[in-house]
């Protein structure tokens, strides 16, 4: 099996795997409990977050955990418009978001709120200066992500922060859950307010995430009840949850140090294979993230050539996996300002820290023998 789909999904690493289940089996206590067996799990709570911190090079109480990258987005969008409003209800994104985000901006705007959809280049970037230009005396909140998930295409979060950070009255949000391990992210910088993480796209588990919340930053909870995690996420601490979601990212911020390099150079292979085959356009551009490639083979779709793929055990998506059963054009691409040959025909491959050439060689061959076979069905 060659799996190509981890911009959707990453197969869970074993420790991570292992450090749930000792948890879980020998300390299921609860953590507010006031008996030592649950006050055993709460400091091993408080050990999780003070090791995300670390990580993350942020403070223990600016890491909340979640379960995972909905549920971020939600938190941080909502959160802020919420507890904000009364600063003003004007909120800055762009037209490529996750589906997380642009469904909580669109659920605000029925409360009143008023939301800029900025729109990108065909690399599928914002450009700065329309961000510089969009903030009004009324905008509490810009949420812009790091790494599209369909394009691979890198935001200027850095000079979008060095904007937000000469606005004090409003807060700067990123969704980083494609980015994390693979393109570097300070967030130490002081425009950069919250931040999204999700497990499962890092070899954690489904269920798992973490949310940053910088100290200065009040948030209007979404849960309400037992006050836990500073009052932002009443409920239960996922406790396993959290302590795998720390080792898989001690272990992708390895990877990242150690591996990213590689990761580069295979993804350079894949593309430079793409772009010579000629019934393929690479929509990726040239200079985005190293593990997400997109492309289109106008003529053919997109679902067929999928299963042809899958017959081999090589296992690729459309779009993101939100809405890949959706049979119509890709969001993103058309937002990119393509036509519609390829918005209809795209393909995204997205590469781990464990695919290698010889992956990437023989997804290369059975793509181009899955083409000719698709014309040969059609002429």
């Amino acid at each position: 099996m060659i799996y190509l789909d981890n911009s959707a999904t990453t197969l869970p690493d074993p420790t991570v795997l292992t450090s749930f289940q000792q948890i879980s089996s020998n300390y299921f206590a609860n953590p507010s409990s006031i008996h030592p067996l649950g006050g055993q799990v709460e400091q091993l709570f408080h050990m999780a977050k003070k090791q995300a911190a670390e990580l993350l090079k942020v403070r223990q109480e600016e890491v909340v955990f979640t379960s995972g990258g909905t549920e971020g987005n939600n938190m941080a969008i909502k959160g802020i418009a919420l507890q904000h409003q009364q600063r003003g209800k004007h909120i800055i994104t762009t037209e490529i978001e996750h589906p997380s985000v642009l469904e909580a901006c669109r659920s605000l705007e029925t409360l009143g709120f008023h939301v800029t959809y900025l729109p990108v280049n065909q690399s599928g970037v914002v450009a700065v200066e329309d961000v510089q230009q969009a903030i009004r005396e009324d905008t509490i909140l810009i949420t812009i992500m790091h790494v599209n998930n369909e394009m691979g295409s890198i935001q200027p979060t850095k000079e979008i922060a060095d904007i937000a950070a000469k606005h004090p009255k409003l807060f700067f949000h990123i969704d980083n859950v494609q980015g994390v391990g693979k393109v570097p992210l300070s967030l130490s910088h002081p425009g950069i307010n919250l931040c999204t993480m999700s497990g499962h796209k890092i070899h954690g588990l489904k269920g798992t995430g973490i949310l940053y919340v910088d100290n200065r930053t009040t948030l209007f909870p979404l849960f309400h009840g037992g006050e836990q995690e500073r009052n932002l996420r009443s409920g239960t601490e996922n406790v396993a949850g959290s302590v795998s979601m720390v080792k898989a990212l001690r272990i992708i911020k390895e990877k990242e140090t150690t591996t990213l390099d590689q990761m580069y150079e295979i993804r350079n292979v894949l593309f430079e294979a793409l772009q010579e085959i000629p019934e393929v356009i690479v929509n990726t551009p040239n200079n985005g993230a190293p593990h997400i490639v997109n492309f289109s083979v106008p003529g053919t779709k997109p679902e067929v050539m999928i299963h042809m793929l899958a017959e081999k055990e090589i296992y690729i998506s459309t779009k993101s996996a939100c809405s890949s059963k959706q049979a119509d054009a890709s969001k993103i691409l058309k937002a990119c300002g393509f036509t519609k040959d390829r918005t209809t025909s795209a393909l995204r491959v997205s590469l781990s820290y464990e695919t290698t050439l010889e992956e990437i060689y023989q997804f290369i061959e059975t793509l181009k023998q899955a083409i000719r076979q698709f014309k040969k069905v059609m002429e």
